[in-house]
């Protein structure tokens, strides 16, 4: 597979959708990792917004869950037959009524969601500034009007004001649950978890100083030239998980790299606070 493998799975995805709901998404563009530049086969999953003309009823919220399980299931083998983990290329997405493009993204009520093996109907976590920040600037229109014509317009404190209160709400007790009883999924992928941390973190904090939005490997290059050569390493080794490079044995065990992640972290998180002050 190569870096444009996303567009075969995003298009086998909306093949299921136009057989189960016919005609009913008119607009799809993908966000996330694929749309920034740095989509990994075998680490990524494709990120999507999905634009619909009207809401659905009750009869096509079925038959979207129906198209989750349905290219989950066939992202899934197609994952595992190449050694990778089950949830390699999913298409996570959101769906929203395309006249809704022109609210403010805090107003905006999904019509439903779906991540990993999670279908939300009347949710959907991806409807933020961060994601329609990506759509707008970088987002890869597969069908419907290109991104230019939908007019999007991203609001750039509450852009900078919902990644303060991300870094709170999310990356701060997740730093302190790592740093207390690391949870044994944690524990077994230590290195996705370790990844997870030291690069998601700074692209937050990239985006609380700079406005912009970047990939998880960007903020690798942005968190080693930020932050102190003492965090250096274990910054290194999330970026080697994300390249599908060998762990460095001198990072210690799995648990020491975890509880230097989760201090990274929170470091991270006081810094942002810091400079937005």
């Amino acid at each position: 597979m190569n870096a444009r493998d996303y567009e075969r799975l995003a298009n086998m995805y909306l093949r299921v959708a136009d057989a189960i709901l016919p005609g009913r998404i008119t607009g799809f563009y993908v966000v996330g990792s694929a749309a920034l530049g740095h989509y990994r086969p075998g680490r990524s999953d494709v990120d999507f917004v999905a634009l619909l003309d009207r809401r659905w009823s009750s009869a096509e919220l079925v038959g979207a869950r129906l198209i989750h399980l349905v290219s989950g299931a066939s992202c899934a083998i197609a994952a595992i037959a190449r050694g990778h983990s089950p949830l390699t290329g999913t298409c996570n997405g959101v769906f929203v009524v395309a006249a809704d493009l022109t609210k403010p993204v805090s107003a905006i009520v999904p019509v439903a969601s779906h991540t990993a093996e999670q279908f939300n109907a009347g949710a959907g976590f991806d409807v933020n500034p961060v994601v329609w920040k990506t759509l707008a600037v970088n987002g890869v229109c597969l069908r419907g009007p290109k991104v230019d014509d939908l007019h999007i317009q991203p609001d750039s404190e509450a852009l900078r004001l919902w990644n303060l209160q991300n870094l709170e709400s999310y990356w701060r007790p997740w730093a302190e649950q790592v740093l207390r009883v690391p949870g044994i999924g944690t524990r077994l992928r230590h290195r996705w978890w370790t990844s997870w941390g030291v690069l998601g973190a700074p692209r937050l904090h990239h985006t609380i100083n700079t406005g912009e939005v970047i990939s998880k490997e960007s903020a690798a290059e942005y968190a080693l030239s930020e932050f102190d050569s003492r965090w250096h390493p274990i910054i290194e080794e999330g970026l080697a998980y994300r390249t599908g490079k060998p762990r460095d044995p001198s990072l210690g065990t799995p648990t020491r790299s975890l509880r230097c992640a989760a201090e990274f972290v929170l470091h991270v998180v006081e810094s942002a606070h810091r400079a937005a002050a």
